[in-house]
């Protein structure tokens, strides 16, 4: 027999499915405008279909299932999450919150009930940007935002984003058309695994997301002198690799003691690299993330100032270069109440939490009021092939959402 529309067996069911489609085998990579995209979009497009949605792609490869309201031609509101994939990854980053709204509508369809107003899930075609180095292309594009220059970008062999696009059978110069215009959209609600380990440490199968951390990522290089390992005296090395590991605890201690401010040095290099030779010269990157701007702009400057100051007390020199500054986004307080209350009408404590990852709800801001809901997942485990959700926590967690879209009132402080 199968399952009913909301069932959490057949949400990991279908995510087995997309997890098929990959380009490589023994292991889940699917990148934006590639064959797999296009058998996933075709897969999700047929149950898109199959749940009573009228189906099309869009400019830039997003796979859109339409479910009308009471009248033809409503405002929508938008659920939606992405399809693409970084390598080698789990089976439900993305692909959870896409199946999770078509089973919301398959459950409408199944009971015969429109509502009043009208509902689009989105298949996002990229959002890890895996493939040109540019993420949120999808989500971008229906916010109004994307950038044009982004068609002119490459991938790894070289070839265009405008040309890949042409590839996959769509019209680059159209970009423009795939921007939902605002006064056409109600709101945004993507559901999405935790990434994190904060819901499984509660004890919680779902929580709600209060923002979406602002992200600061900074390249330190560090210049001493590279000399030689066993005839330069401690007193009088310039040693670049232990001026580094100094400012690594030292970001480490400032991003230490404050809730909800995180900071990671991910990635090193020393110079030249040999067991026998003082390192001259050293690299690594610091990523910093906070929900309020505020701390994090106030934290990367005493960042700053503390490498600059180990810096001058070892005599070595700095140089601190910015990568990436992205503000943090709030969710929407009254969308926030109705996951609340709808988490309350199962029994559920849903409790509020900050996102520290990046979604495609940050580029959805821009059009219109978000809001997201997570799902517990193992250990916090993502962008790995251990990525793990049960049965029971995708079900509570697409329940919840079901209840917030059949009782949805638009925000009444929604922006113009």
């Amino acid at each position: 027999m199968p399952h009913p529309p909301l069932s959490g067996q057949t949400l990991l069911d279908r995510s087995e499915a997309l997890a098929a489609i990959s380009a490589e085998d023994g292991r889940l990579s699917r990148h934006y405008l590639t064959p797999e995209h296009r058998r996933a979009n075709d897969l999700v497009a047929a149950w898109m279909a199959e749940a009573g949605m009228v189906t099309r792609e869009d400019a830039l490869g997003n796979i859109i299932g339409r479910y009308e309201g009471e009248t033809p031609g409503l405002p929508a509101l938008l659920i939606g999450s992405h399809l693409d994939t970084v390598r080698d990854a789990g089976k439900y980053d993305g692909m959870l919150g896409v199946l999770s709204g078509v089973a919301v509508v398959a459950d409408l369809h199944a009971r015969g009930r429109r509502l009043p107003f009208a509902i689009e899930v989105i298949g996002f075609g990229d959002e890890e940007g895996v493939r040109f180095q540019s993420t949120l292309i999808g989500s971008r594009a229906i916010a109004g935002t994307f950038d044009p220059a982004v068609l002119d970008s490459r991938d790894a062999d070289g070839l265009r984003l405008a040309d890949a696009l042409a590839a996959f059978g769509l019209d680059p110069a159209a970009w423009a058309s795939a921007a939902h215009a605002p006064d056409r959209v109600l709101g945004y609600v993507e559901l999405h695994i935790e990434q994190g380990p904060v819901l499984e440490a509660l004890g919680q199968p779902v929580g709600i997301v209060t923002a979406i951390a602002g992200a600061t990522r900074l390249a330190v290089t560090v210049e001493g002198f590279a000399g030689h390992a066993g005839t330069v005296p401690m007193t009088l090395r310039r040693d670049a690799l232990a001026a580094s590991a100094e400012m690594i605890l030292a970001v480490e201690s400032l991003c230490s003691g404050q809730e909800r401010l995180v900071g990671t040095v991910g990635r090193i290099e020393a110079t030249p690299g040999a067991t026998n030779v003082i390192a001259g010269r050293v690299r690594f990157t610091i990523d910093l993330r906070a929900d309020r701007d505020a701390l994090r702009l106030e934290r990367v400057a005493a960042v700053r100032a503390r490498l600059e100051a180990i810096a001058d007390q070892r005599g070595v020199a700095i140089a601190i270069e910015p990568l990436h500054d992205s503000p943090a986004v709030a969710c929407c307080p009254a969308l926030m109440a109705q996951l609340a209350a709808s988490a309350r009408a199962l029994g559920l404590e849903a409790p509020e939490l900050p996102s520290g990852a990046g979604h495609d709800a940050m580029a959805m801001a821009a059009l219109t009021d978000i809001a997201m809901l997570f799902v517990r997942c193992e250990r916090g485990i993502s962008h790995n092939p251990a990525e793990r959700i049960t049965a029971a926590d995708a079900e509570q967690g697409v329940r919840a959402l079901a209840h917030f879209v059949d009782h949805f009132q638009p925000a009444s402080d929604r922006r113009s």
